[in-house]
């Protein structure tokens, strides 16, 4: 079997992406261990696929120059990731136009969709709206990661047809020692001008969390999960201002890849992470993990997961110290290890959901 993964992929330096990328293909093998899999992203697409624009998208369709309509049927499957995220309007709807072209295509290529475990919503517009109705309706499974998001997609007249978790808790988990303190994941993304959060907070929140950890003795280790690339949202420059800008010096870690990032956060006694899969790697390995969180894509997944650790930006009035009473909390780690046995069993469910798409493919 041939399975193509859309947005998501094994090399972006965003190392959220390769955890969804890696997550899903681990997913599928618990199905069919032998399947071969093909991953389509911004940045390493194939020559027939022009995911640049919607323009080219539909020139393409109507043309058939490039051949995209006879690349997307040599594949069995199509697991459609939208980014973890994407699947919503606030990105703007020209992304989500796009993505929903692609998989749209893909349908009639005679290739059966699949919406693997993600965010759905939110859509705010009545054009953001149409078009998810449309890809909710075209695909032959529905997977939601929260609640939030099974009721966006109920709400849209297409029900999930599972509700599950995260794909990271497919992956295996390193065997590390914890050698390691408080690892602290600084966004790039929230660091610089950014429509979720107003940044110069962010950066006082950041100054905060340090200055309190430093004061209860604990030992700081910063943590990039965005690495090089052209995006200005990479979470090595804002570690570079930050270290700039304090009197000591810490250690930091730069993953060279996703198990890299794995291992680091599988080190630590506990996480700060402002970015959702710096949490969801560190959770997903055992450690405990308390989220900055930023849009909603955080609370319902881990709420859902009975974890309530999380820290809103975007309401909190005081998020470095509601950050640091969850990091002195005794029952933390109890709590981490129950949560794994809730995700398992979210997972067994998207497993059992695929297996049966995949007995249709094989039909």
């Amino acid at each position: 079997m041939r399975t193509l993964i859309l947005w998501a992929d094994d090399a972006s330096p965003n190392l959220g992406v390769r955890a969804l990328g890696a997550g899903t293909a681990a997913l599928l093998r618990r199905v069919e261990p032998d399947t071969e899999i093909v991953f389509q992203n911004y940045g390493m697409r194939a020559p027939q696929l022009p995911i640049g624009r919607l323009r080219s998208l539909v020139k393409e369709r109507v043309t058939g120059r490039n051949g995209m309509q006879r690349w997307l049927a040599g594949f069995d499957l199509v697991v459609d990731t939208r980014s973890g995220d994407s699947f919503a309007d606030i990105y703007g709807t020209r992304r989500l136009a796009v993505m929903s072209a692609v998989a749209e295509f893909a349908t009639q290529a005679g290739v059966p969709v699949v919406l693997g475990p993600q965010t759905i919503g939110p859509f705010d517009s009545p054009l953001g709206r149409r078009i998810a109705r449309r890809s909710l309706r075209r695909s032959q499974l529905v997977m939601a990661r929260d609640s939030a998001s099974a009721d966006a997609a109920r709400a849209l007249g297409r029900p999930a047809d599972v509700l599950t978790t995260d794909v990271v808790f497919a992956l295996p988990r390193p065997a590390v020692a914890k050698t390691r303190d408080v690892v602290l994941n600084v966004s790039g993304l929230l660091w610089n001008a950014n429509p979720h959060v107003d940044n110069e907070a962010y950066r006082r929140t950041v100054h905060r969390l340090l200055d309190g950890l430093a004061a209860e003795g604990r030992e700081v280790t910063l943590l990039a999960h965005v690495l090089e690339s052209d995006n200005p949202d990479s979470d090595i420059h804002a570690i570079s201002e930050l270290q700039a800008q304090r009197s000591q010096r810490l250690e930091t870690v730069v993953p060279r890849d996703l198990d890299d990032v794995r291992r680091t956060v599988a080190s630590a006694q506990v996480v700060l992470g402002s970015r959702m899969h710096a949490c969801l790697n560190a959770l997903s390995t055992g450690t405990p993990a308390v989220p900055l969180a930023y849009s909603r894509k955080f609370g319902p997944l881990l709420g859902d997961l009975g974890w309530t650790r999380s820290v809103d930006l975007r309401t909190s009035a005081d998020a470095a110290g509601e950050a640091l009473a969850h990091v002195a909390d005794e029952a933390l780690s109890a709590d981490a290890t129950r949560l794994l046995g809730v995700a398992g069993e979210r997972l067994d469910a998207a497993a059992s959901a695929l297996a049966q798409s995949v007995e249709r493919v094989a039909a």
